[in-house]
């Protein structure tokens, strides 16, 4: 767990990190680099969560090694299922990861949602439902490596 104290709003503390794939933390069916390493030098500290539709059926081949959990989902009803993962999981301690309009009720519903304006872009829903919008999937791993970034956004 990582627990960052927040002036004006207190502790948040996060246990679990729910990343979407595809825009996120890969482009075209690809783990972005850099990624998986950020991934497995925290997986000590936090569980890693993926929840994908798996566009291009890689997903399982590109987190080989990684330490998170890959949970598949239908092509319907993504932003649904999504959000039903993550009240699965706890959002009083989830961080939600994204960019799409399928992301926007996790990001809503998460402990902290992040929005992430990657190489597909990012949509106007992930951005108004989310609390902080990074410009790079490896800004948000500097969160944790530096929580003052985080504590510099968001305090009150």
């Amino acid at each position: 767990m990582i627990c960052i104290e927040i002036p004006g709003t207190g502790p948040v503390n996060i246990q679990n990190v729910i990343f979407d794939y595809n825009g996120t933390i890969a482009a075209d069916g690809r783990l972005l680099d850099g990624v998986g390493p950020a991934m497995n030098r925290l997986a000590h500290r936090l569980d890693f969560h993926v929840v994908t539709a798996d566009t291009f059926g890689s997903v399982r081949a590109q987190l080989e090694g990684v330490k998170a959990e890959v949970v598949l989902i239908s092509n319907q009803e993504q932003d649904q299922k999504k959000l039903d993962v993550l009240k699965h999981i706890g959002p009083e301690t989830t961080m939600a990861v994204g960019n799409g309009v399928n992301d926007a009720l996790m990001l809503k519903h998460a402990r902290l949602g992040v929005a992430v304006l990657g190489e597909e872009g990012m949509a106007l829903p992930a951005l108004m439902s989310a609390d902080v919008m990074i410009r790079h999937i490896l800004d948000l791993f500097a969160f944790f490596e530096n929580p003052k970034r985080l504590i510099a956004t968001l305090r009150n």
